[in-house]
């Protein structure tokens, strides 16, 4: 691998003697695999998305809730071979697409398992948004769906919640980068996501001007024909309490309504929003190497 450069973080770190900024070394962990059914429905389908859980992490977002793998480092060492093992059996037992989760730090990898021959389902790439778009060109022609969040529209907040106050220019970056390389959102007779962008932004407690000026860049960088948009009501506070009040509380009604009511007043029509009683621990499976 020699010094890594794979994400923004540019830590140049020999990940074969140490770790980079990821908090994974050369080797590629996962926590899980399986079907999962609470992605978008133009993901996830009637069959579920065939779900890998990569282990580790480019971001520190305060409030994650995976932190178990993003930064407790739980995972199980998996070659190359094997990822492409579990991604035939997935496709077997019913998969709609293959769902790679928090996959940048491993994208050589994965490009190389993804290389070895094409899937016949879609390749989602499902991340934080936080990427190098060199390395997003790697993956050109191997992946058919782009699933970034779209968390921050200004540095001070993105570095305060994330660790990353570059996070805004480089995130819009990949997503321009992405829709190069899928174009237009297609979908096939089932309304399922075949190849494009689906770009998610989860609505955070207390930060709703965020949201709006989150909503102000997407909307005023891609048309509603170039990507798509899903607006996330699923916020759970973590099990511990953090300096920001309002990241210790859910989403109400009211927040939410003030950012989805703002997209159906700019005319946007393709977009996902969900119920505010989806803010369940559902959304986080347990990581207990199932399918590894």
């Amino acid at each position: 691998m020699g010094k890594c450069d794979l994400c923004p973080r540019a830590c140049n770190i020999d990940r074969a003697q140490g770790v980079g900024f990821c908090g994974m070394g050369a080797e590629l962990f996962a926590a899980r695999a399986g079907l999962h059914f609470w992605e978008e429905p133009c993901i996830a389908g009637y069959g579920g998305a065939g779900t890998v859980f990569f282990t580790g992490c480019n971001l520190r977002c305060v409030y994650c809730q995976n932190r178990e793998i993003s930064a407790g480092k739980k995972g199980k060492e998996i070659t190359v071979t094997r990822l492409r093992e579990i991604f035939h059996e997935l496709i077997f037992d019913g998969a709609e697409c293959i769902d790679l989760v928090t996959p940048t730090h491993y994208a050589d990898r994965i490009a190389e398992a993804l290389a070895a021959e094409k899937l016949p389902v879609p390749v989602v790439y499902n991340c934080g948004g936080y990427e190098k778009t060199e390395t997003l060109r790697m993956l050109e022609g191997l992946v058919d769906v782009y699933l970034p969040d779209y968390k921050y529209a200004h540095p001070a907040l993105a570095k305060s919640l994330s660790a990353a106050p570059d996070y805004p220019a480089v995130a819009l970056a990949a997503l321009k980068e992405m829709y190069r390389q899928t174009g237009d959102w297609t979908t096939d007779e089932d309304g399922l996501l075949q190849k494009g962008v689906l770009a998610r932004h989860l609505v955070l407690p207390g930060y709703i001007e965020n949201s709006l000026d989150c909503i102000d860049i997407l909307t005023d960088t891609f048309t509603e024909e170039q990507i798509l948009l899903s607006v996330m009501s699923q916020y759970t506070p973590p099990p511990f309490a953090l300096p920001q009040p309002s990241l210790n509380r859910r989403l109400t009604q009211q927040e939410y309504d003030r950012v989805t009511d703002y997209l159906y007043l700019l005319g946007r029509e393709n977009i996902y929003v969900q119920e505010l009683s989806s803010a369940k621990e559902e959304y986080t499976p347990e990581f207990d190497f199932s399918g590894i």
